[in-house]
């Protein structure tokens, strides 16, 4: 196997290099990521994406974060696999295996994706944390930025992965970059934490900004996304359906009531394709 397909892909900004593993095992090691997703590289990304094979969906999608470690859940990335498997398959909805559930992918109309993820988490052993926390909607964490006001009273939930947000008046008030490494390493976050500020900008709108574990800043974040609104319906900020902003863009959040799943609708956007040698991790012609 001397070189495999990729694509270079992104959802409102947070980008992927997506490689196909469904016929050949990759096995890629962590340096190997690493250097894929290095900016200074050849093609650089947020996450490293792998598809391959599934007994329980229709592919499996291995996620990878920057910094070479394995990830359960993302869910722009979920977009991006979405749109291949529907326009590989022709058909609207597909099924996509990931190392916390099976999620559900239509393509709509309009060229966005839909993602169908199960119940957010809310129980402090489910987050998980590393204490007992009766109330998971303020959890006992502040921290002083500095030239800032105090960040506290954090919620906590599991999507599919763990998040932490904090609620602000001004999500543009905070080095995020200064204070994100300290808090997603927190000791009270035993598999690390994303770490959101979301703050309030109208009738079921937030503007959320989000430091993600092993990935460090990025344009957007689907899964942040997704927590920030189950958790603002949680502490009667919002509805259900919520309009979250992102750097890179909007994602519309829905909470449905009846089962308690989260749909998260959003666009994709395919940047180009290439070959990849994956000894060497060098691009070739394609």
């Amino acid at each position: 196997m001397a070189t495999i397909p990729f694509r270079k892909m992104n959802g409102l900004g947070n980008d992927f290099a997506v490689l196909d593993g469904r016929a050949h095992t990759l096995g890629l090691t962590s340096q190997q990521v690493q250097q894929l997703a290095d900016r200074e590289g050849p093609i650089g990304c947020d996450q490293v994406i792998v598809l391959e094979p599934s007994d329980r969906a229709d592919v499996f999608m291995r996620i990878y974060n920057s910094d070479g470690g394995e990830v359960e859940a993302c869910g722009n990335a979920a977009r991006c696999v979405g749109s291949l498997l529907a326009a590989e398959l022709g058909q609207k909805r597909v099924t996509i295996e990931t190392g916390a559930e099976v999620l559900g992918a239509t393509l709509n109309a309009d060229g966005s994706v839909t993602i169908e993820s199960g119940p957010p988490r809310f129980a402090w052993d489910q987050i998980p944390l590393s204490r007992p926390v009766e109330d998971t909607g303020a959890i006992d964490l502040e921290v002083q930025p500095a030239d800032a006001p105090v960040l506290s009273s954090p919620s906590a939930v599991n999507v599919g992965n763990p998040h932490c947000i904090f609620w602000v008046e001004d999500a543009e008030a905070y080095d995020l970059a200064a204070i994100g490494p300290a808090l997603e390493h927190d000791p009270l976050f035993p598999e690390r934490a994303n770490i959101s500020l979301a703050e309030l900008v109208g009738p079921d709108q937030l503007k959320l900004r989000v430091w993600e574990r092993g990935a460090g800043l990025t344009q957007a974040c689907g899964t942040a996304a997704c927590a920030a609104a189950v958790a603002a319906h949680a502490k009667g900020l919002t509805g259900r359906k919520v309009i979250v902003h992102l750097p890179g863009g909007m994602l519309d959040i829905a909470w449905r009531e009846a089962d308690g799943h989260i749909l998260m609708t959003g666009p994709v956007a395919l940047d180009y394709e290439g070959a990849l040698d994956v000894e060497t991790m060098a691009l070739e012609p394609a």
